[in-house]
C-alpha cells in the first residue's frame, strides 16, 4: 500500500530543520552540489575537477555519516 505524497507545511519543515546541526545542513548542501557537479565533468580534460568534487563529496559524507549514515550522498544522487 502506498500513500499519496502530502506537502509538508513550512512551519513543520522549519521545526525539523532546527533540530539538525548547522554543520550537517552545510555538509548535505556541499555533498549534493559535489555529486551534481560530478555528472557534468565528463572526459579526460576535467580530471582535476573530478578529483576536486570527489574530495568534496567524501569530506561532506564523512560529516553526514557521523550524524546519520542514512544521509550519505552517492555519486549520481541522494541514496
Amino acid at each position: 500500500m502506498t500513500f499519496p505524497d502530502v506537502p509538508m507545511p513550512d512551519r513543520v519543515a522549519e521545526r525539523i530543520g532546527k533540530q539538525i546541526p548547522e554543520r550537517v545542513l552545510e555538509a548535505e548542501k556541499a555533498a549534493t552540489e559535489a555529486a551534481a557537479s560530478l555528472t557534468l565533468c565528463i572526459g579526460p580534460r576535467y580530471r582535476d575537477a573530478v578529483a576536486y568534487n570527489l574530495q568534496s563529496l567524501a569530506r561532506a559524507n564523512k560529516v553526514l555519516a557521523a550524524y546519520n549514515p542514512g544521509l550519505i550522498v552517492q555519486f549520481g544522487g541522494v541514496s
